[in-house]
Formats: C-alpha cells, sequence, structure tokens
C-alpha cells in the first residue's frame, strides 16, 4: 500500500521517539510520576508528552495520553486521584506520543475532543472508524464546563502543528500549552510537515503571555513545570534564533549552505538525540523560507 504523507510523518515521528528511547520502552520501564497544581488539576509525567488530569465531583479528565503502552499505568495513576474512568480526552495535537492512549481510553468509554485539524491527521493515519480519533471536534475555540471549571480550548494555527490547542484553566490559573511549548532551554521542533511555523509558535506563546498572570502554572508538551517567566524566556530565545536564521538565510541563500554555515551555533545550545541543531536547523529555514505544507 503507498503511505500518504501523514503516514510518512508518524513514521518518521516514531522514529524519533525510537531514538530517545520512548517507542522501544518496555512499559514496566516507565514510572508515571505525578505532581499536584491545585486541589483538582494534576500533572502526569511519564515518557511522552506531559498529561494533565482535572479532577472533581463530576469525574476525571485529561489533556493527553502519552503512549497505548502506557495507558494501564496512566489509568492506574488516575484512579489513585478518582476511581471512576475519565470522561474526557483533549488532545494538543496528533502527535502519537499526546494521542497514542486514545483508542484505550476511548474504549473505556471517554470522549476525544480535539481541533478539526487532529481529527484529520489521525483519520489519514488510522482509519475512520478508529476509536484514535476524536469524536468530538471544533474550528477556534470551545469550552468544557466539568468539575466547577470552564476549560477553554484555544487553537493556534501553524505553530507546532495545524491542529494545535492550549487548555486555559481560568478558574485555577493554570495553562496547559501542549508542543508549543518544549521546557528543554533549547529551541521547539517545528513540524513543518505537520503544518508548523516559527512564526506560528512566537505568535501563540506571546498570545499565551499576554494573556496570563505572573503567578500562573504553565505546562508545557515537555519537560517541568513552567510559569510566565520561563515561557517569556522561551520566546526571547526562538525570536533570537529566527533573528540568527534570517540573517543566515540572506547571506547564505540555499539550504545546504546554511547548515553548512551553522548559524545556530552561536546560541550554546544543547540538543536532544531526535532533534540535532542540524535537523533544527532545517526546520527554521524551511519554515522561514515558507515551506509549509
Amino acid at each position: 500500500m503507498k503511505k500518504n504523507k501523514s503516514s510518512v510523518l508518524f513514521g518518521a515521528i516514531a522514529s524519533a521517539a525510537m531514538s530517545l528511547g520512548i517507542a522501544s520502552a518496555q512499559a514496566d520501564e516507565v514510572e508515571i510520576k505525578t505532581q499536584k497544581l491545585t486541589d483538582n488539576i494534576y500533572v502526569l509525567f511519564g515518557r511522552g508528552g506531559n498529561i494533565a488530569a482535572h479532577v472533581g465531583q463530576q469525574g476525571t479528565y485529561i489533556i493527553d495520553d502519552q503512549f497505548a503502552k502506557l495507558a494501564p499505568q496512566i489509568k492506574a495513576k488516575l484512579k489513585e486521584l478518582n476511581p471512576d474512568a475519565a470522561e474526557f480526552v483533549i488532545n494538543t495535537h496528533y502527535h502519537g506520543d499526546h494521542t497514542g492512549g486514545n483508542e484505550v481510553f476511548a474504549q473505556a468509554g471517554a470522549h476525544v475532543i480535539a481541533h478539526h485539524n487532529v481529527h484529520k491527521r489521525l483519520q489519514a493515519e488510522h482509519g475512520e472508524d478508529s476509536d484514535f480519533l476524536p469524536r468530538l471536534s471544533f474550528s477556534k475555540d470551545m469550552t468544557l464546563h466539568f468539575n466547577g471549571e470552564h476549560a477553554r480550548l484555544q487553537h493556534f494555527a501553524h505553530a507546532h502543528t495545524d491542529g494545535d490547542s492550549v487548555v486555559f484553566f481560568d478558574n485555577a490559573n493554570v495553562v496547559h500549552m501542549g508542543d508549543i511549548y518544549f521546557n528543554f532551554g533549547s529551541l521547539p521542533f517545528v513540524d513543518v510537515d505537520g503544518g508548523g511555523s516559527v512564526d506560528g509558535i512566537l505568535a501563540a506563546v506571546q498570545t499565551v503571555i499576554d494573556a496570563i498572570a505572573d503567578d500562573t502554572q504553565v505546562i508545557p508538551g515537555h519537560g517541568p513545570m513552567s510559569n510566565k517567566a520561563g515561557l517569556q524566556s522561551y520566546h526571547a530565545l526562538i525570536s533570537k534564533a529566527k533573528a540568527i536564521m534570517l540573517e543566515a538565510i540572506e547571506e547564505h541563500k540555499t539550504l545546504e549552505a546554511v547548515v553548512a554555515a551553522d548559524p545556530l551555533a552561536q546560541l550554546n545550545l544543547e540538543y536532544m538525540g531526535w532533534l540535532p541543531k542540524e535537523r533544527v536547523t532545517t526546520l527554521f529555514y524551511r519554515s522561514l523560507t515558507g515551506e509549509i505544507n
């Protein structure tokens, strides 16, 4: 069977995850750790995207669900917080380390919610009838009124991907950024083939900065908890990298010449194994020169 672009991208993501030891890790090697943020909100750290859990009298819902192999442990950890099964799963975007548990949670009765583009990309990968797919999708925004909280889901076009959602818990003063925010002290993965862009990430981060307070707790897609100051530093770093790359593009023109010039070296950053500096340079180049799908 001929693979479509979505399938190729999922394969690339899976390969990247394996290089991190994520996809290949046995479930019993992963410890799911919990951090309490408020009386109702917890963060679960495991392998893959950070999970937020909102727990209350009406039940439980989660934001992202990591990998299918980890679903039993995630469900067990959630049961410690609330014996009832999760009612809803919100996907911040379509990548497998954030949606891999969709099928397991859906088959246990949860309703998956995500942006229309997440549905489109997961449908292309898994088929129309798959339980991986969101059963509720939205265009610009929606609000989940549950457990005494009004969780606002806001779509940001062409940020990390074309289907990113940020979730604002206004009552609790907490925000979940998904992979728009990589809190590793380095540059983000700009999924150009998934509709992402440098400018879109910058716009999304600035919008959130403008919307939150100094003491808002910020949940990144990956990495430890953060705050508004951390988000401002992240925005400044990406802005500096963009300026450096634009100067290099103006001087060297071609992708090959820009990569060879190694313009991002001056930032003195460390890079993850699956996202080396050369790949970051390439993705920034493609985004800043308009190669967005």
